[in-house]
């Protein structure tokens, strides 16, 4: 079983309850929920909406290979209402990245794992913080703690519903 790390994240619609139905979804298609962080609000990153994002980390255990896993991630995301856009950032109803898959790395055309810009957004780390602090970046070889503390994105990342 590998431990399987994601990023959820949403800006439209019932932001609480699609991450919700996400997790629900990840659990009957993806494998066993075993942490999850406390939810978070931030400012779009690399884009201007009206709408803040709600993010949250969710690690799984998962018999699934990484490329499977991406086929039924992406799936959930078009249940859920995601309309994929030419332009790389823009709002949605619900995007789930994997961040983090065992220590493996891996690059193909499809899926880049550990995700590439972690250690450049505070909004993936702050939630990471919650379920992950210590886990080592099998790239940068560094923690999480470590990555956050000299994180050049200062967006502020507040608990949801504190």
């Amino acid at each position: 079983m590998a431990r399987v790390y994601f990023l959820l994240g949403g800006n439209l619609d019932d932001r609480e309850k699609i991450l919700s139905e996400a997790i629900s979804k990840m659990k009957l298609e993806v494998g066993e929920l075993i942490r999850v962080s406390s939810i978070y609000e931030t400012e779009p990153w690399g884009f201007e909406h009206e709408s803040n994002f709600l993010n949250q980390v969710v690690v799984l255990e998962s018999k699934l290979s990484a490329a499977k896993i991406l086929d039924r991630t992406q799936q959930i995301e078009k249940d859920l209402g995601r309309v994929r856009k030419n332009n790389q950032y823009s709002e949605r109803t619900i995007d789930i990245d994997i961040l983090f898959y065992d220590n493996l790395v891996i690059s193909t055309d499809r899926l880049m794992i550990p995700h590439p810009r972690i250690q450049e957004r505070a909004f993936a780390l702050v939630p990471l913080l919650d379920v992950a602090s210590d886990l080592i970046h099998p790239v940068e070889m560094r923690s999480i703690k470590e990555l956050y503390a000299n994180c050049p994105d200062r967006m502020d990342v507040k608990k949801f519903k504190q």
